[in-house]
């Protein structure tokens, strides 16, 4: 329906040579930027790995921030499988009805709120929102929580700039040890209480592991949720008549919100420690090294998607990776998917117009490559219908 306004950073590289480097503090990455390649690569966890020290998968690296391992996110199978199988129908939470009866109503709330005033940000005052307090359905704690969580802004290990923020991190961490202390202290039906009350291969999880999975829920969908939801925003804003027509087929949604997370790609890339020297797109790498997984250049390959630069909003063949691939596919992947397709069958219903009027770009820098992943800052109106 409408040329990219995201530029595809890694299509000349990709289609050269398959591969980009970038340095990252000091311990260098090379970028799997081929669909192919990084499905299988992620696929290959015995040479790509992402249970190395903790924090060093992620790019940035966060080994300066933290020692606590995010779990299941930085576990290789057999373990891997065991965490997720005991976290995986908590995740599925919001498939059931109740569920995504008190996410509709949270966002139509939010929507509400925006709709009321003239001008707002809509990362700020929307998808931030929208994502703290969706959270709070996701953990099953008390709505009031959300306040404290938005204060924080859009990333919980960032400050202002792309800089990493250990004071910042530490705000977080402290936080999840003493709502940990207090689910000991005073047992709920809260994530952080079933967490303490279950067991793996027939041991408790000790502290430490409730401590990886919280750091991972609050951290994992929180910038990628926000970029998500205020990409969808500029989009209706720049193809004025993609919102209309969404709601004269409103059974498209779920089709179009497959398209944003492609179109998008919210999270650039993650990392993998190489476990012994081997080759990718015959570029030789050694053992201890790092690969990245690009979903970004991936979902922009034209050798697997038609018009890639385009967004099809009734895209029938999206095999995207935007929210991982193989094992390690998103955990949170299903709240997600229904924050996105709640919030587009209430923007339907509710608004007529979106207009963006200021817009501050994220833009990120990986070596040889400059992407624009989002936005710091986005002044729209809304419309009421």
């Amino acid at each position: 329906m409408a040329k990219c306004k995201f530029a595809d950073a890694f299509k000349e590289e990709r289609e050269k040579s398959g591969i980009g480097k970038m340095d990252d503090q000091g311990d260098p990455v090379v970028m799997l930027l081929n669909h192919k390649d990084v499905r299988k690569a992620a696929h290959n966890y015995k040479v790509f790995s992402s249970e190395a020290v903790p924090g060093r998968i992620v790019v940035p690296s966060e080994v300066n921030i933290r020692t606590t391992r995010q779990i299941p996110f930085e576990v290789d199978p057999p373990m891997h499988k065991e965490y997720r199988s005991l976290l995986e129908a908590w995740f599925k939470r919001p498939l059931q009805n109740t569920y995504k009866e008190k996410l509709t109503t949270i966002i139509s709330t939010v929507l509400d709120d925006v709709l009321s005033k003239d001008k707002v940000d809509v990362v700020s005052d929307l998808a931030l929102v929208i994502q703290s307090r969706a959270l709070t359905l996701l953990l099953n704690v008390p709505f009031d929580k959300s306040v404290k969580w938005i204060s924080w802004g859009t990333h919980v290990f960032r400050s202002e700039g792309e800089a990493l923020d250990g004071d910042k991190a530490a705000i977080l961490y402290n936080y999840i040890d003493e709502e940990i202390d207090n689910a000991i202290a005073n047992p709920t039906d809260n994530l952080y209480s079933t967490l303490l009350a279950a067991e793996v291969n027939g041991k408790k999880l000790t502290k430490e592991e409730v401590k990886g999975v919280l750091i991972l829920t609050f951290a994992g969908g929180r910038d990628t949720v926000i970029n998500a939801l205020t990409n969808m925003m500029s989009y209706f804003s720049a193809n004025k008549k993609a919102l209309d027509y969404i709601r004269s087929k409103p059974e498209i949604i779920k089709t179009a919100v497959e398209e944003f997370i492609r179109y998008f790609s919210p999270l650039t890339h993650m990392g993998r420690v190489v476990t012994e020297d081997t080759t990718v797109c015959e570029h030789a790498v050694k053992a201890d090294s790092r690969i990245s997984l690009c979903w970004a250049s991936a979902n922009r390959d034209e050798k697997v998607f038609e018009n890639p630069d385009e967004v099809i909003l009734e895209r029938k063949v999206n095999p995207h990776v935007g929210f991982g691939f193989s094992h390690h596919n998103c955990l949170g992947a299903t709240h997600a998917r229904q924050i996105m397709r709640i919030t587009l069958k209430l923007l339907a219903e509710k608004v007529s117009d979106i207009t963006v009027l200021e817009a501050e770009e994220n833009i990120e820098n990986l070596g040889e490559f400059t992407r624009k992943v989002g936005y710091n800052s986005l002044k729209a109106t809304f419309k009421k219908r």
